[in-house]
């Protein structure tokens, strides 16, 4: 009876060993390829992120918002003609120059609506060029190696089921929850560049305000908007490169659950500053 039951007990602590194996075999994958993702993903502007996306958003905004922005500045450069006009001597006598001036402001105003969307895309190329210029000072490899797995199963099969069962318990977990934050890594890089797109989506109506001073804070704020988000890259990246110092320092110990919280927790770090880039990029470039 007591083979039968020692038996049972091996088969038992071999399947749990395996079990945590199989757990600890690529463990940090699913991070690493999120994180090692992140500098390219940040570098690349709205038109070549997603093909297709670009033109699709850019011709639907031409079709239903350039009409309604054409009405916009109309209304704008009349009133601001008629400021123009009241303002000198109230109608007492004309000057040619405000008529030269509403001209030129009105040019400018129409050329920032046809040409709203290169306007866009030009802040957009600067970001991505300082997201670039600042990927590569990234040194350190951002990738977190597992423990050595031969050693680990030595030590594991001198253990107990007692011992190997919470051990075994803590791993699932913790693999569970590495694959969860990398699918929080991939919503807000991603969901960075929705934003980007619903921006530049509305681009024709701020731009439409800049021919009248006392309207253009709308127009004004929108840039600081398309700037803000566009060097959250930039802090995406300064975040990245943090991380990349601090997991390096990490070195797997004898207590392998004990180390893989401490990654956990490293990486629970990266998430919760990633979050913080968009309030931080705003704050800077007083965008609302």
């Amino acid at each position: 009876m007591d083979l039968i039951f020692d038996a049972m007990a091996d088969y038992v602590k071999s399947k749990l060993i395996d079990g945590v194996m199989w757990v600890l075999t690529g463990l940090f994958d699913s991070v690493n390829d999120e994180v090692a993702k992140v500098a390219g993903q940040v570098s690349t502007g709205p038109a070549d992120f997603v093909p297709g996306v670009y033109p699709l958003i850019k011709s639907t905004s031409e079709t239903a918002l350039l009409p309604i922005a054409g009405i916009i500045m109309t209304f704008i450069a009349c009133y601001e003609l008629i400021q123009l006009v009241v303002a000198h001597n109230n109608l007492a006598n004309f000057e040619t120059w405000i008529f030269i001036k509403w001209l030129l402001k009105t040019s400018v105003a129409v050329l920032a609506i046809t040409h709203c969307f290169d306007f866009t895309m030009a802040v957009f190329d600067v970001t991505c060029h300082v997201c670039q210029d600042a990927g590569g000072f990234i040194t350190h490899s951002t990738a977190v190696t597992g423990p050595q797995l031969a050693q680990l199963r030595s030590t594991l099969e001198s253990m107990g089921i007692g011992e190997i069962l919470p051990i075994y318990a803590e791993i699932t977990v913790l693999g569970a929850g590495f694959k969860i934050l990398s699918l929080i890594i991939f919503v807000v890089i991603y969901g960075r560049m929705i934003e980007i797109y619903l921006l530049v989506s509305m681009a024709p109506i701020p731009f439409s305000t800049f021919g009248n001073k006392e309207q253009s804070h709308i127009g004004q704020n929108y840039v600081r908007s398309l700037l803000a988000i566009g060097f959250q890259g930039f802090l995406i990246l300064i975040v990245v490169g943090i991380y990349a110092v601090l997991i390096q320092n990490i070195t797997i110990s004898d207590d392998i659950v004990g180390t893989i919280w401490g990654i956990m927790g490293y990486n629970i770090l990266l998430v919760f500053s990633l979050f913080k880039t968009g309030t931080l990029s705003k704050r800077v470039f007083s965008a609302q």
